[in-house]
């Protein structure tokens, strides 16, 4: 309950304290005299958000207090707006506390109905809220909509796997059929970029063997004398020559030592240095033709080729699987509906005990607010399926103001001020 309330320097509120008294109390007063800025204070006070220019002109804050009994012991607020930052700072019995606390406190310490608040009666789910309201077990409406929500993402899942189930077995044929392609090949992650450097490395050691066949063919020659037996003639006329002419001994000596060093140069090209491990080119260029032509049949890359196998064998493990997911989540939906059965067993009749309930004390305060003494307020529960083959029930206000008048729903009959007391 709501003792005491003190507002400064809020928007055209310099200075103003109320004192509450038990029962009802009365703000009236002119438009424009400041009636909506105490709700907005109030507001304010249990946690709404107000900007900076709410703050009085020329203040540095604005500051609204209150004093609230509540089970028995009195409870005091404040919070304080700052004018240079917006921002605001909220004590509980004197303590610095976060506007999540005071938000958590809310509904116990006021309940707020602003201008047309009344208009929510008009919502037959409103009206449902205000019956069930006083359940003995509140927290069957809401293992309800947690069984109902687990239901419903069963059966999301179960269309999901039906309609992917679909697709696929319509593409079955074309999976398998690339799948035997791929795995006729059985390419290898990385493979034809190893196939291209060891095709690399053969053609480098074939051009270094024709190089050394070529120099062999030079020294030696073919079809006509090579290199070292013209050599060989030569030094052997340069001796003949040696013999009366000393100027040429020393080109002889040349001549032989060249020969002798071609001679062991040839011995060098008769072995060249290649690999030992030098792979087989005929299988090589095979297989790198066989990764050729699977690329051009499914007309993508090695690498996206490894990626649809995996997808194809998902694809096709999850179509053999996937009769059995469906049976697991039939087997799911009838545990979640059996339990559903047993929530709703229970709340039906505490639904309709705790609607009875609230309709007679409504009466009585209707009465109270200058309806006439026969007015009725009828609980009216209309069947509703909330699952296949599973009931709940919708629960809205009938009522008849006065007698002989037989009972209509209120949000067809009820007037604005009528609507207004119901709500008070």
């Amino acid at each position: 309950m709501l003792e005491y309330l003190r507002i400064r320097n809020l928007a055209l509120i310099e200075d103003a304290e109320l004192d509450f008294a038990p029962g009802m109390n009365v703000l009236t007063g002119e438009t424009g005299a400041g009636k909506s800025f105490i709700l907005k204070a109030l507001g304010f006070l249990l946690g709404d958000r107000l900007g900076a220019d709410m703050v009085r002109q020329g203040a540095e804050k604005a500051q609204v207090e209150a004093q609230f009994q509540m089970d028995g012991r009195e409870v005091v607020i404040r919070r304080s707006l700052l004018a240079e930052s917006g921002r605001s700072r909220l004590y509980v019995d004197d303590a610095l506390r976060s506007q999540e606390c005071v938000r958590s406190l809310r509904e116990q310490l006021l309940v707020h109905a602003s201008q047309h608040g009344q208009q929510q009666l008009l919502q037959p789910a409103f009206q449902a809220r205000l019956m069930e309201s006083t359940l003995k077990d509140p927290g069957l409406l809401h293992r309800r909509d947690e069984l109902l929500e687990q239901l419903r993402a069963v059966e999301a899942r179960r269309k999901e796997l039906r309609a992917r189930e679909a697709h696929l077995l319509e593409r079955r044929d074309i999976l398998e059929m690339q799948q035997q392609e791929i795995d006729r090949v059985a390419p290898e992650a990385g493979e034809e970029e190893r196939l291209e450097e060891q095709r690399a490395i053969v053609r480098a050691a074939e051009q270094t063997r024709e190089q050394y066949e070529l120099a062999l063919g030079l020294l030696h020659g073919e079809e006509e004398p090579g290199l070292l037996d013209m050599l060989g003639r030569l030094e052997r006329c340069l001796h003949q020559m040696a013999r009366t002419d000393d100027s040429v001994s020393e080109d002889a000596d040349a001549v032989t030592a060249l020969r002798q060093q071609l001679s062991h140069l040839s011995g060098r090209l008769r072995r060249p240095p290649l690999p030992d491990d030098m792979p087989d080119v005929e299988q090589m260029e095979e297989r790198l033709y066989a990764l050729a032509q699977l690329k051009r049949k499914l007309h993508r890359s090695l690498d996206e080729i490894l990626e649809l196998r995996e997808e194809i064998r998902e694809n096709i493990s999850f179509l053999d699987a996937c009769a059995l997911d469906i049976t697991l989540l039939d087997k799911e939906e009838k545990q979640l509906a059996a339990q559903l059965q047993e929530v709703l067993s229970a709340l039906l009749p505490q639904r309709r005990e705790a609607a009875g309930d609230f309709a007679r004390q409504l009466e009585e305060e209707l009465r109270q607010l200058g309806f006439s003494e026969q007015v009725r307020v009828i609980p009216d529960f209309m069947p509703q399926e909330v699952w296949p083959g599973l009931m709940d029930e919708k629960v809205r206000i009938l009522w008849a103001p006065n007698p002989g008048q037989a009972p209509q729903p209120l949000d067809r009959i009820a007037s604005g001020g009528e609507l207004s007391r119901f709500l008070l």
